[in-house]
This record gives structure tokens, sequence and C-alpha cells, in this order.
């Protein structure tokens, strides 16, 4: 078993419209956008990243808005709801807020013993808010909600699987614990991790399959503190079984990918270098950031990437 894994990294989704997603993370969820930079497969799209402060390893979720992309089906073989952490006793706070922002889907509901508010983003992204009143990660508290509610980082991700036994011993194999159960969901967290601990395995042996588009999660990211740790957990992986892919630079974490037996596509990231190697933290997010291969485009991307804000 492997104790080099520190729980999540990022979430990593598509969406259709770059202005419409950053206004929902950045206003109605009251997140900080700490990169505005590119696809670097397909550089005339945006990679947004929204978290705490920091960029804090736990917290981020990401976002490739492909223009007109077709909308994504849910189902099975993939991350079904993506899942962030606030304070005890919030919830009304935010079921009020999410009312006045015209925000859809909101629903109370409770999970494990610990109650929710689920809700859903701008191309039917599943989400939901769980309090924890055990979370004591600072939050950002520049983007309109107070500090006293904001959003800690993530709680946890939820798996839809046709069959969760062999995700489930791919998670344990990665040093996660099964650590309660309720119906068809099987609950796993990582102990000693970084906040963002918890991994969700519902199994649908009946269910559909899913369809990548937007609304849909591209892929989920686990932490490690640094490259030495993730040749590590490549090398287990690769030894298993696994096909990995050779590690690439991602700029602001390196990065290496494999598809898990349910077919969820998960990456293994390190913590290092950060969101502040080329930008200062005061100013996270604010200029268009691109991958050295991609300087050449400045130009042409800074006259035709949809225009953020105002």
């Amino acid at each position: 078993m492997l104790n080099q894994i520190k729980g999540l990294h990022h979430v990593t989704s598509m969406a259709s419209d770059a202005r419409r997603n950053n206004e929902f993370f950045t206003r109605k969820l009251g997140l900080r956008r700490v990169k505005k930079t590119v696809n670097f497969d397909a550089p005339d799209v945006y990679h947004l990243y929204y978290a705490d402060e920091f960029g804090t390893p736990g917290s981020v979720m990401t976002y490739f808005p492909f223009p007109d992309i077709g909308k994504g089906r849910h189902g099975v073989g993939e991350v079904g709801t993506t899942v962030f952490s606030v304070p005890e006793g919030t919830l009304a706070y935010w079921e009020k807020r999410f009312a006045d922002e015209g925000v859809s889907g909101v629903a109370r509901d409770e999970s494990f013993g610990e109650k929710r508010l689920t809700f859903t983003g701008p191309d039917g992204d599943s989400f939901a808010l769980v309090e924890d009143k055990a979370d004591t990660r600072a939050p950002w508290v520049k983007g309109g909600v107070p500090g006293d509610e904001a959003i800690r980082g993530f709680h946890s991700v939820a798996l839809r699987l046709k069959d969760g036994g062999a995700t489930e011993e791919l998670l344990k194999f990665m040093g996660y614990e099964e650590i309660d159960k309720s119906g068809n969901v099987r609950r796993l967290a990582i102990q000693n991790g970084n906040g963002a601990d918890i991994v969700d395995i519902e199994s649908l042996p009946t269910a559909g399959f899913a369809n990548l588009g937007a609304g849909s999660v591209h892929h989920v990211a686990f932490a490690v503190e640094d490259r030495a740790r993730q040749l590590e957990v490549r090398k287990a992986l690769v030894d298993t079984g696994y096909g990995v892919t050779p590690v690439i630079d991602r700029d602001y974490f390196w990065a290496i990918y494999f598809r898990t037996p349910g077919g969820v596509l998960f990456e293994v990231s390190t913590n290092e270098p950060g969101f502040d190697r080329d930008e200062d933290t005061a100013h996270l997010g604010e200029a268009l950031k691109l991958p050295t291969q991609h300087q050449h485009l400045r130009p042409y991307l800074e006259q035709h990437l949809q225009k953020l804000e105002d």
C-alpha cells in the first residue's frame, strides 16, 4: 500500500462558456481565480483555475471551457458529484445566497450523517456543499463570501461506477481505507491528508455510461508532495499493471495520468512548484499566462480568447 498520496489535488471539468464559468465560481461560489492560462493541447481554449488564496492542493477546481461544446451525459464511469467543505451551520446562508444568485438544482439532503446542500453548475455540473466542523483550512475571504461561511476546499468526490470493486481496490492500494458504507455507496478516506481526504464510490450496475461534454468532470487529481514521491507512485502503479503516462510538466505541478478500472481518468500531481511560480500571490489569476511552447501565440490569443470580465 502506498503512503505518498495526501488527498485530492484538483478536479478538472469541461464547460461551454468561459465568462459564465468564471462568474459562477468567482461570484456565486466566492472562490479565487488563481490562474488564467490555456489548455496545453488546445491553446485556443482557456484553462481556468479556482481555489483558495494560494491555490492550495485540495482546493483547486479547474475548467476547460470549449466554446459551444455539446452537453455531457451523466452516467457511470465518471466523477458524479464534486463536494466542497463549508463550516458547520452555514447551509442556510448558502441556500439564501444561491436563491439570490439564481443557482439551480438546490436541495437539502444528508450523506453519511453530514448535512449537505446539492446544486448544479451552469452546464449541469453536479456539486454539493457539506458542513464539516473539523475543517480548519483557511478560506479565500475577498470573493464576496464572509470568512465564517466561505468554502474551505474540497470535501470529497463521488465516483459513479458500474462495478466499484476494482476501483475500490485501486484506491486502497493508493493508501485509502474504507471508513463507512451506506447502501450502494462505499466511503474511502486517506489518513493524515490535506483536508480533501474522501472518495465515495457509488455502484450502479444497471446505469448507462457517461458521455464527456460540458458539465462533465474530465479527471480527478491526487496530491503528492514532490517529484520524487510522484515517481515512487508511478513505479508502483506500472509494476501493478497500470498504463501510466510519463511525467508531464504542467507549469504549476508535474502530472501523471492513468485510466481506472471503472473508467475514470486519475491524475497524480505534485504540490510543487505552485501557482506563484510566474506571478506573485497578490495578483494570482489576473494576467494571461501561457506555456512556453505557446508564447508565440500571445497576440492571437489575447485578441480571440473570450473576455472574462468587462
